[in-house]
């Protein structure tokens, strides 16, 4: 879960970047096919559920590596 969290964030995160420069990620060109503002919603939810994601995975694997330690 923590990877793919990740992922999702990095690939918010770039498409924004990248979208200033002109360039998207092939992956996720459909986005803004339903228009620019549907495309920002979509990229901001990639970043906010990816975090989310990463961070659930992070404490899930912290905790595994605790009661491993005992």
């Amino acid at each position: 879960m923590k990877n793919l969290g990740g992922l999702m964030v990095l690939f918010g995160a770039g498409s924004i970047l990248l979208g200033f420069f002109g360039y998207e990620f092939t992956l996720l060109m459909w986005i803004d096919a339903w228009g620019p503002a549907v495309g920002w919603i979509i990229r901001g939810a990639l970043i906010v559920v990816g975090a989310a994601l990463w961070l659930v995975g992070n404490k899930a694997e912290s905790e595994v590596q605790t009661s491993d330690a005992v």
